[in-house]
């Protein structure tokens, strides 16, 4: 008798920088100043990873080159308790912004600092602030001449910084001039009309859990997996306070209270497992029902 994996509802998925990292300090703090930050990443790194096993929950945790570099065994006690590696870009620098020899050049070094640490090769890539947009498509075909087999850099909703409105919302295989390569989009619902993000990162925080619940099983039922996403900034409670932007700060501070109380809901109310997993049950399902109706080479579920 074969042992058939038990159906996920979808995946767990950890951004693994610090709180001067983001993007949204990025005005004030410049990536040349920040080893005069203290680092607060270990501990709120493994308060998820507590978490995450008192749950029983795996996940992929794409993890910035610089945090790599500084704590290798980190990285190694991600792996060792059984979580996928995932590249999250060297500097936390906008796709865009980059252009593409920089972007390859980033990319490069973060990979190979993580597959140095870890043995084996790291194919999952989700860029910083989700900037792989219209301006930015030619990301997806260096990652494909990379070596990556696996996105998650692509908001199908509009933001003042990511997005592309109208793209596909579940799991899909676009085919590049390089070859394909498989997208496990940002996840989104629908509220009044209107497309919004849900479950991860400030959206986890702000909104209250019982909309955030019922939105993600709004999403599951219709066939859709979830892709939840969060920061080990967000469940660090004492970090430093940054002097910013009203907006940012906003966005950066309100509710980290909740993450934990949240994360630990969410985790035992819905199976939730490594991107790679949760992709290959995804498209499998996909395959059968959508392969007739969609153009060769862009296999989708739930648009």
């Amino acid at each position: 008798m074969t042992n058939t994996p038990q159906p996920v509802d979808g995946t767990f998925t950890i951004d693994v920088e610090d709180y001067f990292h983001v993007s949204a300090f990025s005005s004030m703090i410049k990536p040349d100043d920040w080893d005069q930050y203290e680092c607060r990443i270990e501990n709120s790194t493994r308060l998820i990873l507590e978490i995450a096993a008192k749950q029983s929950t795996l996940g992929t945790f794409f993890i910035l080159g610089w945090v790599a570099e500084r704590y290798p065994h980190l990285v190694t006690e991600i792996r060792v308790a059984g979580h996928e590696i995932g590249c999250h870009s060297q500097w936390h620098q906008l796709v865009y912004d980059l252009g593409p020899e920089r972007f390859r050049a980033d990319l490069i070094k973060s990979r190979d600092t993580l597959q140095n640490i870890i043995g084996e090769p790291v194919r999952q890539y989700r860029a910083p602030s989700f900037s792989i947009t219209w301006r930015s498509l030619w990301a997806l075909d260096i990652l494909v001449e990379e070596g990556f087999d696996t996105d998650s850099s692509i908001y199908p909703t509009r933001h003042d910084r990511y997005g592309i409105p109208g793209s596909p919302k579940g799991p899909h295989i676009i085919q590049t001039t390089s070859g394909p390569i498989r997208e496990f989009p940002g996840m989104t619902a629908s509220i009044a009309g209107m497309t919004i993000p849900v479950g991860g990162g400030g959206y986890l925080r702000l909104f209250p859990w019982q909309l955030t619940e019922k939105l993600l099983r709004q999403i599951r039922s219709s066939g859709r997996p979830l892709n939840v996403y969060l920061h080990p900034w967000e469940v660090d409670v004492d970090q430093p306070q940054i002097s910013a932007p009203l907006k940012s700060r906003f966005r950066h501070y309100q509710n980290l209270s909740t993450t934990a109380p949240k994360l630990t809901r969410m985790l035992s109310q819905f199976r939730l497992t490594t991107m790679t997993r949760a992709l290959d049950q995804a498209l499998k399902k996909a395959s059968a029902i959508n392969s007739a109706e969609r153009p060769a080479g862009h296999l989708a579920i739930g648009c």
